[in-house]
């Protein structure tokens, strides 16, 4: 790529920052866009590409979105297949995939690293990230174990009112059974969780399974 012998001083004063000064760059970036955008392409680009790892570093991930298919997009009109030395095409659908995944956006998540894969199916750092997502699936399993282990615990917590308040003072020959039935209920409780956590996994494993499958398939 062809580089300018001498460099803007706009250039030289991004430069000078600490790229690790996520906020820094940031601020500086966005207070002369414009200019930027008006720069020698090398100079333009090693700029944008700064700022938009900071927007990812700093945790900004809705405005790293935004920002991120820019980088994608002129990487493919311009056949820059490597920056710095690394990929910068392959590298930023990476980076696109964890901020979706940071915002929730597990679907879109999964596609793009779907779509990294089908370029690498080997690439070890996709296939993690993507059981990571898919381990996201069934949520509804999980809240509703939960919702009913906190039914549950209330429910054992009256029980332990009445118990000290009106069985113990004056029925105490019901006491033992009191016990038991609070004790069943708290064991019944941890058990819904267990089955919950359980049952989730189960699904989301073999979902990663199937899905891992078809990765396997499109690499061969």
């Amino acid at each position: 790529m062809f580089r300018p012998a001498h460099h803007s001083k706009l250039f030289r004063t991004f430069h000078g920052l600490d790229p690790q000064s996520y906020q820094e760059v940031i601020r500086f970036f966005e207070d002369h866009e414009a200019e930027i955008q008006d720069l020698d392409f090398d100079e333009y680009f090693e700029m944008l590409t700064t700022y938009v790892n900071a927007l990812f570093e700093a945790g900004a991930y809705a405005e790293h979105l935004l920002m991120v298919d820019t980088v994608i997009e002129i990487s493919i009109r311009n056949n820059l297949i490597e920056y710095r030395g690394e990929d910068i095409f392959q590298r930023s659908l990476f980076k696109k995939a964890a901020s979706l995944y940071h915002s929730r956006r597990y679907a879109e998540a999964e596609h793009v690293l779907l779509e990294l894969l089908k370029m690498r199916p080997n690439d070890p750092a996709a296939m993690l990230f993507l059981r990571k997502c898919l381990r996201t699936h069934y949520p509804q399993i999980r809240s509703n174990a939960r919702a009913t282990a906190v039914f549950l615990i209330f429910s054992c917590v009256f029980l332990i009112a009445i118990e000290v308040l009106l069985i113990r003072p004056f029925y105490g020959m019901y006491t033992s059974v009191f016990e038991w039935s609070r004790n069943s209920i708290f064991a019944l409780a941890l058990v819904a969780i267990a089955f919950g956590e359980l049952y989730h996994r189960w699904l989301a494993g073999r979902e990663v399974r199937r899905v891992m499958r078809a990765v396997v398939e499109v690499g061969k």
